[in-house]
């Protein structure tokens, strides 16, 4: 069943979506060559702290961390630990927060020191594709708008969509109603109405689309081997069109 949210959840969920968005930059801020996955989840931890936000991915169906944390060819819900940071890297962090009962979704992809031009090209292209879908977020679209425009930008560029996993709607729960695929027909899906929050969340992959998850039973990787890369953000949909809720101070 599809929550649509009223403006009172929304302002509540705005201020969700900006303590993921301020804790995700102070990451970003700390990614350098020679730190670990695990340090940058420690920093988040202790963010939550300070804010006075709980992490909402630490426990969620038993994953052990603040932060997904994937590396290169790790596409999503990689675990943080003692892997090193190395220049080149390209490294996806997928963060969310519970504030007052209500769930902030974001991520963004970071360059480790210097990356190759490929490497950048991905970044780019799925950071851009995800602001297209967010572009088909009004009143009156169908959801399919959103995957559609994400799919049709990306592969116009040679790269490929994930299939297995998709983006959704977020509220009182991290994962509500309805499905937000990133690939699709234009004009399908429910309208889109006031009122609807969703986080809109393409992983792109630099080869094929095909990934497999490997034995941690979280870490999903590109089955090629090739580069993957995630953006985020958590949206409403207003009477103006859309709003996006996990950003920065």
């Amino acid at each position: 069943m599809i929550h649509l949210k009223s403006p009172q959840e929304i302002e509540i969920m705005r201020r969700a979506g900006r303590a993921t968005a301020n804790i995700l930059r102070e990451m970003a801020k700390n990614v350098r060559p020679g730190i670990t996955t695990g340090e940058l989840d420690q920093i988040a931890e202790k963010m939550c702290k300070e804010l006075g936000v709980k992490p909402a991915f630490k426990g969620y169906k038993g994953f052990p961390a603040c932060v997904c944390i994937s590396v290169n060819d790790q596409v999503v819900h990689g675990i943080p630990g003692d892997r090193v940071l190395e220049n080149g890297d390209i490294v996806g962090l997928d963060f969310g927060v519970i504030h007052e009962g209500y769930h902030g979704d974001s991520a963004i992809t970071v360059p480790v020191g210097t990356i190759t031009p490929q490497a950048q090209a991905l970044v780019d292209a799925t950071r851009e594709c995800l602001m297209k879908g967010i572009e088909q977020a009004v009143v009156g679209n169908k959801l399919f708008d959103i995957s559609h425009a994400v799919q049709n930008y990306v592969e116009g560029l040679g790269f490929s969509v994930v299939r297995e996993f998709v983006g959704h709607g977020i509220g009182k729960s991290l994962h509500e109603d309805p499905q937000v695929p990133n690939y699709g027909p234009k004009g399908r899906g429910v309208p889109l109405k006031e009122g609807l929050v969703l986080a809109i969340e393409p992983m792109i992959n630099a080869g094929t689309h095909a990934i497999k998850v490997e034995s941690d039973g979280w870490t999903a990787v590109t089955i090629d081997g090739s580069l993957s890369a995630h953006f985020e953000h958590t949206i409403a949909i207003t009477k103006n069109g859309p709003e996006i809720l996990t950003l920065p101070n």
